[in-house]
């Protein structure tokens, strides 16, 4: 067996940087409602993540938490 990461593990690192991405974009964002929307990718991002973290859980036999 190989230790090269999958491709849910680099996902997960992905998305996670694309995340923190939105945030900054959304802190310094002068209207509201481009605030909203990058936290909203933000958040959309985050459950991405998740999703590849799950998989990536589940092909090592683990259970994901946080």
């Amino acid at each position: 067996m190989t230790n090269h990461p999958t491709l849910d593990a680099e996902l997960v690192a992905w998305w996670e940087c694309e995340a923190a991405r939105l945030e900054a974009l959304a802190a310094s964002a002068r209207f509201g409602f481009l605030q909203r929307r990058y936290t909203r990718k933000a958040a959309e991002a985050r459950a991405r993540a998740q999703l590849s973290r799950v998989r990536e859980a589940a092909r090592r036999g683990e259970t994901a938490s946080s």
